[in-house]
């Protein structure tokens, strides 16, 4: 591996984190940046969620008033959210890697596609604060196994399932997206790790950087304009998009 391919991770590995913390769309920096390393499709996604696992912790600690706050429905969503992950990581463990790769410029574009839509699809004026609906803990299951198997979007996902069935304080949902999140990655971990697929030594580089990245998120979610990043990662997107489709 060389010193460019080192930079080129550490430096995915950290922003991926920060643009996490803020809306989501981390795992197009990380899965791109695998990719340009020459790591094969499916390592490159079940990395992806090895190495954000640090920062979506750290973020999570950053927004620990909020998540106290949440009380027993963080752990209803947590649980569903496992239960979905666990799925979407076993689906993704028996593929091949031609199979995936022909699923991957779809699953790209898609996950742009919703990353573009995000402030469509978060309400502009969010309701009073309420207890999730049962069409919400639907919508988070479903998202759930979609961040189990590719991940990229899944965060702005979330969000738009809890703006629509809970409503409240952003940052309150922003906080809580962060903590079922952990619990995503974490299951992916685990299996991603038991099959195998894991590129530890990518993985190494990106994942203090994520750590990093994950906590410096949360201050710049207060502070940067939300366009800014959102337009970057939407180029990043539709670059990896257009890569995959013509290779």
């Amino acid at each position: 591996m060389s010193v460019f391919d080192v930079i080129l991770l550490f430096s995915a590995g950290f922003l991926s984190s920060v643009v996490n913390a803020i809306a989501g769309g981390g795992t197009f920096l990380t899965f791109g940046a695998m990719t340009l390393a020459g790591v094969p499709p499916i390592m490159a996604n079940a990395t992806s969620s090895v190495t954000q696992f640090p920062g979506y912790v750290t973020s999570a600690l950053a927004y620990r008033t909020e998540i106290r706050e949440g009380g027993r429905e963080v752990w209803v969503l947590a649980g569903l959210s496992l239960v979905g992950s666990l799925a979407g990581a076993l689906i993704l463990v028996s593929m091949s890697n031609p199979s995936f790769r022909s699923l991957v410029p779809w699953l790209l574009l898609a996950a742009t596609l919703i990353f573009a839509a995000g402030p469509y699809l978060r309400p502009k004026h969010l309701h009073a604060e309420q207890p999730v609906s049962r069409m919400g803990m639907v919508g988070q299951f479903v998202t759930s196994i979609y961040g189990g198997f590719f991940g990229a979007g899944m965060g702005i996902m979330m969000l738009a399932v809890l703006g629509v069935t809970k409503g409240g304080d952003y940052h309150k949902l922003n906080a809580l997206k962060n903590v079922i999140a952990v619990v995503i990655a974490f299951v992916a971990i685990l299996v991603f790790s038991s099959g195998g697929v894991v590129a530890w030594v990518p993985a190494l580089i990106m994942i203090p950087a994520g750590a990093l990245g994950g906590h410096a998120g949360v201050w710049a979610a207060r502070r940067v304009p939300q366009a800014v990043i959102r337009a970057v990662v939407v180029v990043i997107g539709l670059l990896l998009t257009g890569y995959y489709f013509a290779s």
